[in-house]
């Protein structure tokens, strides 16, 4: 039997005095595109950034398994060097580090911690050419320091193109879809699908159907109060665009 890649079991987290996450269960299988979708305060970012390692987030039960590994005992660093790649709904600025710059960082540290080479110039401006073709980015924006003064869409794209780069196991995407008209929403999209591969799971957190007409997942979950409590295929989504929320509140939920 084959081990799932993502096996999250009975999660609850706590901030603070807040239990956010009551008792979440998910698997993912390699290949998949998962999609979750719910209210405001439903717990959806809560559960990226549990799995990305933020600080704040107290696990107080359950677990997580990347490839049968425990996540919850690795630090950030080590998650994002076993695989797991979060885009932020919000991509932070970094005044005065390039993003080129910040680029091959990543890519080097992520070697080093895998007992690899660092990349060479020449190796490393190949990988940015081939990746940054299919995300339509230019080059001079390659210069500036890293998200400062992009629009919405250039910083989507520029996580995008760092997920191409670091070809992760597992890509969670935030709610990757706020600040994106509709050319951006494409082109974004367009990146997402190419690295779609049998070796690799995707984790889409969105509120919009408008997402995934473009990211078509292979499952949908819907969250409401810190759980999952509706699991469907892609149909559900188009459900919860008709209808909304409401049906599926857990006090609705068998």
């Amino acid at each position: 039997m084959t081990t799932p890649l993502l096996e999250i079991r009975n999660l609850h987290v706590r901030v603070e005095d807040n239990e956010i996450l009551k008792g979440v269960n998910l698997t993912i299988d390699r290949g998949q595109v998962h999609a979750i979708m719910g209210r405001n305060g439903s717990g959806k970012s809560t559960l990226s950034y549990v799995l990305a390692g933020k600080e704040d987030y107290e696990v107080t039960e359950g677990e997580v398994l990347l490839d049968g590994e425990n996540l919850l005992e690795m630090e950030p660093d080590e998650r994002a060097a076993a695989g797991v790649f979060l885009a932020f709904q919000y991509p932070i600025e970094i005044p005065g580090v390039a993003t080129l710059t910040f680029l091959k960082a990543a890519m080097n540290a992520q070697r080093k911690a895998r007992g690899e080479g660092e990349l060479s110039t020449p190796e490393f401006m190949k990988a940015i050419k081939d990746a940054s073709g299919l995300l339509d980015i230019k080059q001079d924006m390659l210069r500036r320091p890293l998200n400062v003064g992009f629009s919405g869409g250039e910083k989507k794209r520029a996580e995008i193109l760092q997920m191409a780069l670091l070809q992760p196991k597992l890509a969670i995407l935030d709610e990757t879809d706020s600040g994106l008209d509709i050319d951006a929403l494409k082109v974004v999209s367009e990146g997402v699908n190419r690295l779609r591969s049998d070796d690799r799971a995707m984790l889409v957190i969105t509120h919009y159907q408008r997402l995934l007409n473009h990211i078509v997942p292979d499952v949908v979950h819907v969250f409401s109060n810190g759980r999952v409590v509706e699991t469907g295929g892609k149909e559900l989504a188009l459900e919860l665009e008709a209808k909304g929320y409401a049906d599926f509140d857990e006090s609705h939920a068998a």
